[in-house]
């Protein structure tokens, strides 16, 4: 508060100064007619307004040399003017700005934050989705090109970055990313947007460390008028259909809109994945006056996608890019065992109070649904999958007692016979009388069903055109029950609800024999609850600009078990303790302008954060047990930026260091150890990250109609920690225990300074465009990725994958040497991608027309985005024997990118 009374006192001695009017009018190039609400700001400064009804605007500063002024408007190309600032007043006059056909690439865009991957214990995650506001050069190549390589930027998971819809936090308490889904397909709504960059301050929260993007959906914010549009692609989907209309605001105060798409794909790019998605949006807005208005907003989104996987060099040699195991032909149709299908409306009323000098947003939201993910159980039957690892070649040719080629051949013949999930053996087997009407097979769903509270209070008060404060409050409550149910007994009478290895049962006060649509195998509740308020203050100073944010928070987690497990009779049923944190960060930026088109800024930050809900219990599927003296994440960033505005070139320079400590991690495998085999829960705590490089962004305007730009990124992303490893076995709660609380503490794992598998850590890219007068344009990007690494197994670091199991004693050969050339981690191999974009509109008669297409990977680069080492081989004998020859029968498993793609869209507009 003694920070924020002294910018006060510092105010009004510079508020007293003579200031000087900026002003102008903006129109659209085609017509002429005024554009509300574009957004006219001296770069560098902070100092912005925006237009009024009659498309006028007017900026009091007291600035003096020259700067750039830049005008921008959603869908509209942005102007930037040089202006010398003197003694007088400066009329721009009229400013035209021309329609942008790019805006369609934010479609493009969304078929890659869709494309999202991710399976049990393994997940990529790009964040794409909150890049799309800004016009920063770097972060859209990081965006529309880089990110179909899963890129990350600065190497952050997307939790790191939150997503706002109307100032409402929608950031997911299990794994805090934003979930796309929920709005997916929403194009024409969720295009009004403000982002702030990496520790830049947002004026709607205190936010995170990769950037915050509040997503405005009120109609009186989005373009009047109806747009229809179609869109054919070769992605995730393969076509889709979209219509919106927006009454604009009417005379009696009332403003509605509604936007309705659908998305649908047989099969995308990868084979047996199939896309069917609908969703739509409503939003109803009044305004009693000037300065208050209420909105009433519904979005209603159904995603349901088959799911791809990870496959080993082996398998890709022998299938390609494009194989999918999860899938099979049953009656001449595609059927994958492996499906996505979330459900989860929100709906929220947000009151608006705008005047001159303040601002207040205040807002309820309610969210609930489903989110269930599909997957085959098999009980005392062979692995129906056909990639596993008996079924391969590698099997008989890394044969302990020697390879056997014949049988090899025979399993790649087989192999390339019948490649795919065989559903009509599923259904034989269960209708096996030895099994007496018993299931060996069933298809079930892991379902979550969750309902969500959001409320949040944002202010924003202008003291002066120096001194701006923000404050903010917010609390989310979860209600979710988590349980597996029985899709389908696939032609058998029953399931019957006991684990298949340890022979108990799974809910021992239920029903044994089960059948579809019962839940079975386990269930739970899950609450969660989180608190958090801000306050912050910025500072404009001359050539001197300044904020500081502040934030408290406190976060709950309580498990309740609904089904009493034989495994853990104990801990299994009822509520939990109450796992709870509270914390707080600060983060400050100060700015320093060398001239009106040069200045520097540099930004830090320090905060502690609740782990994640994924991260609390060890394996919440069979019991209470939370990670031991589990503890807050503490998170420390700076970075240090340069940025140049002249009037035909534009660049920035950053350098960033960010160090997440005290992190926890679980991971569930099957894993054969020097200390025992078995389905295990792994639990690294204390693990350090270091994240740390640099970015440069240049753009430059060779001529009114061509526009060049390249992009540099150069990071080094690490573990910065040797962890703590326990692994808790699956069969720890029966008769004889591991220990008394059913785990093995391994000790250290020795993991610091290996490569994180965070995506490409080298990036770079030199685009060209050119835009005719005549409304067409085109473009194209050359893009380098490399320094690539895969995920590492923590395991096979600890001292327990030196130890023999046969002996208890270390393995004779694992010397140190053998040890670090077998646990050398893997590099990806360095790849170019070129991109081509184009596209033209028309205006006739009031209507807009406009075509766009864009081509991704036009050579068909096959290239891998990602990986993992598979944590089978959990001891050194076991893994030096799989490795003797090129083929290992546990490799590592690989994403690998879409080959040539493309994307075309059609939108109409009147």
């Amino acid at each position: 508060m003694r920070f924020l009374f002294l910018l006060f006192c510092v105010s009004i001695s510079i508020y007293s100064q003579e200031k000087k009017r900026i002003t102008g009018v903006v129109v659209q190039e085609r017509n002429n007619l005024p554009i509300t609400d574009a957004l006219a700001t001296i770069e560098g400064t902070g100092l912005s307004t925006k237009t009024d009804d009659s498309g006028r605007f007017e900026l009091l500063t007291e600035l003096d040399g020259p700067y750039i002024l830049n005008i921008s408007a959603i869908d509209f190309v942005t102007q930037r003017l040089s202006v010398v600032l003197e003694g007088s007043d400066l009329d721009i006059g009229t400013l035209t700005l021309r329609q942008d056909v790019t805006l369609e690439q934010t479609d493009n865009l969304v078929t890659l934050t869709d494309a999202q991957l991710s399976d049990d214990g393994e997940t990529i995650s790009n964040a794409s989705g909150l890049l799309q506001a800004t016009r920063d050069v770097f972060l859209n190549r990081a965006a529309f090109d880089f990110s179909q390589a899963f890129f990350r930027v600065r190497g952050y998971d997307s939790r790191n970055g939150q997503v706002l819809i109307n100032g409402i936090v929608m950031n997911q308490f299990f794994n805090g990313r934003p979930q796309w889904n929920h709005w997916g397909g929403l194009n024409d709504i969720v295009r009004n947007q403000e982002f702030s960059n990496g520790l830049e301050l947002s004026p709607y929260t205190f936010g995170g460390i990769l950037g915050n993007t509040n997503i405005d959906t009120r109609p009186s914010g989005l373009r009047p008028g109806t747009r229809l549009s179609a869109s054919a692609s070769n992605r995730t989907y393969t076509g889709r259909l979209m219509a919106t209309y927006n009454s604009g605001l009417q005379e009696n105060g009332l403003a509605y809109v509604f936007s309705a798409s659908r998305r649908w794909a047989k099969e995308g790019y990868i084979d047996g994945t199939l896309y069917d998605a609908f969703s739509f949006f409503g939003a109803l807005e009044y305004q009693f006056n000037d300065k208050n208005s209420v909105a009433l907003t519904a979005i209603v989104a159904k995603n349901r996608r088959g799911r791809s996987a990870p496959i080993t060099e082996e398998v890709f040699e022998l299938a390609g890019n494009r194989y999918n195991p999860y899938w099979g032909e049953q009656h001449g149709d595609v059927r994958n065992s492996r499906e996505r299908d979330i459900f989860e409306p929100v709906t929220m009323l947000n009151y608006y109070l705008e005047t001159e000098n303040f601002t207040l947003n205040s807002g309820v939201a309610y969210q609930f649904g489903t989110n269930a993910r599909s997957r085959l159980g098999y009980f005392n039957a062979p692995n129906p999958d056909p990639t596993y690892y008996r079924y391969l070649p590698s099997f008989y040719i890394n044969n302990p007692i020697g390879a056997d080629f014949t049988n090899a051949d025979l399993a790649r013949e087989g192999f390339l016979a019948n490649p795919q999930l065989n559903w009509g053996t599923l259904y034989l087997a269960n209708a096996n009388v030895a099994n007496q009407g018993k299931a060996a097979y069933v298809l079930y769903d892991d379902t979550v069903k969750s309902n969500r509270l959001f409320f949040n209070s944002v202010a924003n008060w202008k003291l002066n055109d120096v001194v701006k404060l923000d404050f903010g409050v917010g609390y989310r409550t979860l209600s979710s029950e988590n349980y597996a149910e029985i899709q389908d007994v696939l032609g058998a009478d029953f399931h019957e609800d006991i684990d298949p290895f340890s022979d108990t049962r799974n809910d021992i006060n239920g029903e044994l024999a089960k059948t579809d649509g019962a839940i079975f195998n386990y269930n739970y509740e899950m609450d969660a609850s989180f608190f958090n308020a801000f306050a912050q203050g910025t500072a404009n100073l001359g050539k001197w600009d300044a904020f500081v944010s502040t934030s408290i928070s406190s976060t709950s987690y309580q498990r309740n078990g609904l089904f009493q497990n034989e495994r853990f009779p104990d801990t299994s049923l009822g509520k939990s303790e109450e796992v709870t944190f509270s914390n707080y960060g600060i983060k400050g930026g100060l700015g320093y302008q060398l001239s009106g088109r040069h200045w520097l800024k540099a930004n830090g930050a320090y905060l502690t954060r609740a782990p994640v809900l994924q991260n609390i219990f060890i394996n919440p599927r069979e019991n209470n047990e939370v990670v031991p003296e589990i503890q807050s994440e503490t998170v420390t960033s700076v970075d240090l930026n340069y940025f140049m505005r002249l009037p035909d070139l534009m660049a920035r320079l950053t350098g960033f260091y960010t160090r997440f400590m005290n992190t926890t991690d679980i991971n569930f495998f099957f894993v054969d150890s020097g200390v025992g085999s078995d389905f295990v829960q792994e639990v690294i705590t204390d693990l350090d990250r270091l994240h740390m490089g640099f970015e440069l962004g240049v753009e430059y305007r060779a001529s009114p109609t061509v526009k060049l730009s390249a992009v540099a990124n150069v990071g080094k992303y690490i573990f910065a920690s040797d962890p703590s490893v326990t692994i808790n076995f699956d069969t720890a709660g029966q008769e004889e225990p591991i220990n008394q609380e059913g785990n093995i503490d391994l000790g250290i794992a020795n993991i610091k300074d290996l490569k994180l598998g965070q995506g490409p850590q080298t990036a770079g890219s030199f685009g060209v465009e050119y835009r005719d007068p005549d409304y067409w344009w085109v473009g194209a990007t050359a893009n380098y990725l490399a320094n690539n690494f895969i995920n590492i197994s923590t395991i096979t670091r600890t001292q327990s994958f030196l130890l023999d199991p046969d002996t208890g004693e270390r393995f004779v050969d694992a010397t140190d040497e053998n040890v670090a050339k077998l646990l050398q981690q893997q590099e990806l191999d360095d790849f170019y991608l070129l991109n081509l974009v184009g596209g033209k509109s028309w205006l006739k008669n009031g209507k807009y027309m406009s075509i766009f297409a864009s081509v991704n990977n036009l050579f068909d680069t096959q290239f891998r985005t990602g990986g993992f080492e598979q944590s089978r081989n959990g001891n050194f004998g076991q893994l030096q024997q799989d490795n003797l020859r090129n083929n290992p029968t546990f490799a590592p498993r690989f994403w690998y990118g879409f080959g040539r793609t493309y994307f075309l869209n059609v939108a109409f507009s009147f």
